[in-house]
């Protein structure tokens, strides 16, 4: 069973996107699941989380990518992309997809 990290935007000014945005990616996380594959989604692993760091990190690209390209290097077969609006800009996606690509892995991109 192929582990896939889950990659897709996070952070904006309205709270109301970032919750889009965390249910958009669980339900991918579910879809992919349901394929066959082992899925780790930062938002829906993390996002329940983030309610108990303090405020200097919650937010920061650094505390998480700390993180979760730790995963990305040790436990991961392929990086998805969830293109919702804005991943083109996300510092976080495109540093997640540069850590997949140092280490050769696929990188699949799926339409929200």
């Amino acid at each position: 069973m192929k582990v896939v990290y889950l990659a897709c935007p996070y952070v904006h000014e309205n709270p109301a996107i970032i919750d889009i945005r965390v249910k958009k990616a669980t339900k991918k996380a579910a879809e992919l699941m349901q394929e066959g594959y082992n899925v780790f989604s930062p938002l829906t692993h993390s996002d329940p989380i983030a309610d108990y760091i303090d405020d200097k990190n919650r937010f920061s690209h650094d505390f998480w990518l700390k993180r979760d390209i730790q995963i990305i290097k040790r436990c991961v077969d392929e990086m998805h992309v969830l293109c919702l609006d804005g991943w083109k800009e996300s510092v976080g996606v495109g540093m997640e997809i540069d850590a997949a690509n140092s280490l050769g892995l696929p990188v699949v991109y799926h339409d929200e």
